[in-house]
């Protein structure tokens, strides 16, 4: 049996449109008090996002960055949601 690398499951999503909804590694965010990065399992958390970029890492090694001009960031459960 091959262990996997945990992940999260990671939305990202506006008013209009859902940028990313799927399984992630870690995810990098512009928090207002600075950056900080998910990981799988991460504590409970909300907070704002300010203006920069998110990247998130997904299997494969492949990575996607999302730009924003703010946001907010609940983190629960082995998931996380970040809306712009």
């Amino acid at each position: 049996m091959q262990n996997y690398p945990p992940t999260f499951n990671l939305v990202i999503a506006s008013v209009s449109k859902t940028h990313f909804d799927g399984p992630a590694l870690a995810a990098t965010v512009p928090g207002s008090e600075g950056e900080l990065t998910i990981l799988p399992h991460h504590a409970a958390l909300v907070t704002t996002l300010k203006k920069g970029t998110i990247a998130v890492r997904v299997m494969g090694g492949e990575r996607h960055t999302f730009p924003i001009d703010n946001g907010v960031l609940e983190c629960s459960h082995n998931s996380a949601i970040v809306l712009l």
